[in-house]
């Protein structure tokens, strides 16, 4: 079977910790702030992890074991 391929964009805004969990970034935070409270734009500056429920196909997508 031949290997898969990484999935670059995935590769670009995912990386993995030291413990072997996967770092990403929040969605929404990158324009349109105006509206949203000073509180939820401080939250949206925060990483975040992976869900466990999407933990297998995200790492598969990584070429990660």
């Amino acid at each position: 079977m031949p290997k898969l391929k990484t999935h670059k964009s995935s590769a670009k805004r995912i990386k993995q910790r030291g413990n072997k969990s996967l770092k990403r970034g929040r969605a929404f935070g990158d324009h349109f702030l105006g509206k949203r409270s000073t509180k939820r734009k401080r939250q949206l500056r925060k990483s975040h992890g992976v869900s466990s429920a999407n933990m297998k196909n995200v790492r598969r997508s990584l070429g990660l074991k």
